[in-house]
């Protein structure tokens, strides 16, 4: 077992361990981690705990120590420097005539780099958009091309549901979502309907899919033959919230609506 902490570089970014210093680290606080980018500030989301080697990524990287009041200043400092940056790539581009869309600028913490996140349709050569940025600023230059998702993620917004978007308050990660879940759940396939911001399917139709697959196990299925109270008939519409349904008799061919309780199958 070994003794970790879990820390989080941006909100709702994802949360990595590093092995716990001498320092006593609770949650909330600011530390200084050694990563694969270099020196780098970041949360902790995950206070201090033993885990198996089996749930770390080998070799793991160490909590420096804490964030200094320095440290702080350094990092609204780098603030205003993606702001000047992310205005000099754009005219860059312009000038160079990319096909690209600049989405967002990250210094690191130690300021030996800068990463620009960028979309676009196709594949891009900004091999001399790199050049011009190194002799304008001096350090190494990355641009990063990220999907739509991740832009939704990095620019953030309102959804339709009218709160903030989930990738931006609390999903660490994407996960898949497909139609077929949109289906299960018997929403409108309108692609306005269902579709975010982003114009990718909503994160949110997968928060409830494995509920209505429990669901759907219970309850008949639309079509189905089932004794009411008022007699034999055939389920037309199943309402999985309600735990209702919808049934046609079959001797008056009136529809009625019965709670699940009150219908057996044929």
């Amino acid at each position: 077992m070994t003794r970790v902490v879990g820390v989080r570089f941006r909100q709702a970014g994802k949360t990595y361990y590093f092995e716990h210093g001498s320092d006593i680290l609770a949650q909330g606080a600011q530390v200084i981690v050694e990563t694969a980018r270099g020196q780098e500030i970041g949360m902790v989301i995950v206070p201090e705990k033993e885990v198996t080697e089996k749930e770390l990524v080998l070799p793991l990287k160490k909590v420096i120590r804490l964030a200094t009041e320095d440290d702080c200043c350094k990092v609204e400092e780098n603030k205003l420097k993606e702001a000047a940056a992310f205005a000099r790539c754009r005219e860059k581009i312009k000038e160079h005539s990319l096909d690209m869309k600049l989405v967002s600028v990250e210094y690191t913490f130690d300021r030996n780099k800068i990463i620009f996140y960028f979309t676009s349709e196709e594949r891009v050569d900004f091999r001399e958009l790199v050049k011009d940025l190194a002799a304008i600023f001096k350090t190494r230059i990355e641009l990063r091309q990220i999907g739509v998702r991740d832009e939704a993620k990095y620019k953030g917004g309102i959804g339709p549901c009218g709160r903030v978007f989930c990738c931006t308050t609390f999903l660490e990660e994407f996960e898949p979502v497909s139609i077929r879940m949109a289906k299960g759940q018997n929403l409108s396939l309108n692609p306005t309907k269902i579709s975010g911001v982003c114009g990718r399917l909503m994160c949110c139709l997968r928060y409830e899919a494995s509920a209505y697959d429990d669901a759907r196990e219970e309850m008949p299925k639309p079509g189905e033959a089932v004794i009411t109270p008022d007699g034999e008939g055939q389920i037309k519409e199943v309402n999985y919230h309600k735990k209702t349904v919808l049934v046609k008799l079959q001797d008056s061919g009136n529809v009625r609506v019965f709670p699940l309780e009150e219908v057996d199958r044929v």
